[in-house]
């Protein structure tokens, strides 16, 4: 078998989606999600120009050395787009050839189901309450909690919805700016968890996301003062690139900590692992270079009993979901998997064999990784321009969004 066609679309069904399809001479394709938010053109633009070029005539069941040679062969390593949408996509092929869901092919299922957690938010803490009973409503086993800040225009999390509860996307050709203030950020977010605590109860996990905002003795402070809530996690707490920064919030607090959306090798987290400075990994198939990676990453984490948590936001396309909950179900150090569902639109664009019920998820039986694309209806929304928000201080200074 031979790769003979590669075509990378762009669709936009309520937001900007990268999809690689290949096809081989026996009439398998396979596809893979490149989707990296606010830079889709350019990576049409590189897949295009100098990645599809080298698929041509490959082998698909060769999916160790094709990883390895876009790798090693760009010289100019790392990133998060070079393999990850080629790997999915090979592995889509193999097996559909194979006439297995993917899953099998990674050692089979290690449990029943996949447990999810949901996005609760809300511009202030009653709106988060209703927003929490949503979630409860729909099953989520666990809830992110994201509230507004007194004083602060727009902040991460807190998105506008519409009557059904589903965040609306705003695409925009110049990116939003938000507001920031780290002391009312960490004077509100205990009464945050307070007040949630108080209305739901102790046994409800709950999460929350920092997203890079803080310093590590910022971070180290938060952690110390979320304890008595006793969090699920709390996630990017401080810049990671920075792994060292992580030795002093692990030292100062017990708060379990969620680290990695961002990166993109193993080498990563080499100390954050070894030196089990975090409980979960949380980067996303779409933007670690595939399946192929991502499970040799989960064997790592797992020898120092730290649990997976695949990145599920809304910008990872369908099919990227679709690898991250085959991966789910296979691996033995399952952790949690992050869940924020798509439109209608964007399900009809990318029809899917996984299941969402009652706050859990499964990837289904349909062979390779159960996506088909509907490249006419993909057509029918193209892309529109639109970048992710940015972040500034009171004093107009630029800071992590």
């Amino acid at each position: 078998m031979k790769i003979v066609d590669a075509e990378v679309v762009v669709t936009s069904p309520g937001r900007n989606f990268v999809t690689l399809k290949l096809t081989t001479d026996e009439g398998l394709t396979g596809l893979g999600d490149a989707t990296l938010n606010g830079r889709e053109l350019a990576v049409v633009s590189y897949l295009t120009d100098h990645v599809t070029p080298l698929l041509i005539g490959l082998d698909p069941h060769r999916v160790e050395d094709t990883w390895q040679s876009l790798y090693r062969g760009a010289y100019w390593r790392r990133g998060p787009v070079t393999m990850a949408a080629v790997d999915v996509a090979l592995w889509d092929i193999k097996a559909k050839a194979a006439g297995l869901p993917l899953y099998q092919l990674l050692g089979g299922a290690s449990r029943e189901r996949i447990g999810t957690y949901g996005h609760a938010n809300g511009r202030d803490i009653p709106e988060l309450l209703d927003s929490v009973r949503a979630r409860l409503a729909e099953g989520c086993p666990a809830v992110r909690i994201q509230s507004g800040v007194p004083g602060l225009k727009a902040v991460y999390g807190v998105s506008d919805t519409d009557d059904t509860g589903a965040p609306v996307l705003h695409q925009q050709a110049r990116p939003l700016v938000e507001d920031w203030d780290t002391a009312a950020y960490l004077r509100h977010v205990p009464t945050v968890f307070e007040a949630v605590r108080a209305e739901f109860g102790a046994e409800l996990p709950l999460l929350h996301d920092s997203h890079h905002r803080l310093t590590p003795v910022q971070a180290a402070r938060l952690g110390k003062d979320l304890e008595p809530y006793r969090p699920f996690w709390l996630e990017d707490c401080t810049p990671a690139e920075n792994q060292e920064a992580l030795r002093l919030v692990r030292r100062s607090t017990t708060t379990p900590l969620a680290v990695g959306e961002v990166f993109n090798t193993v080498y990563d987290y080499q100390t954050l692992v070894t030196e089990q400075l975090i409980d979960y990994v949380r980067s996303a198939v779409t933007h670690f270079g595939g399946v192929t990676p991502l499970r040799k990453l989960f064997d790592f984490a797992a020898q120092y009993q730290i649990k997976s948590a695949i990145h599920g936001p809304e910008d990872i396309s369908p099919v990227g979901m679709a690898a991250a909950v085959h991966l789910d179900l296979a691996v033995h150090n399952f952790g949690i998997q992050e869940y924020s569902g798509h439109t209608p639109l964007t399900d009809e664009v990318f029809r899917h064999a996984y299941t969402f019920s009652d706050g859990h998820l499964h990837p289904g039986d349909a062979p390779g990784i159960g996506v088909e694309l509907d490249e006419e209806l993909a057509a029918a929304h193209p892309y529109s321009a639109a970048y992710l928000p940015v972040n500034r201080l009171h004093d107009g200074t630029v800071h992590d969004w």
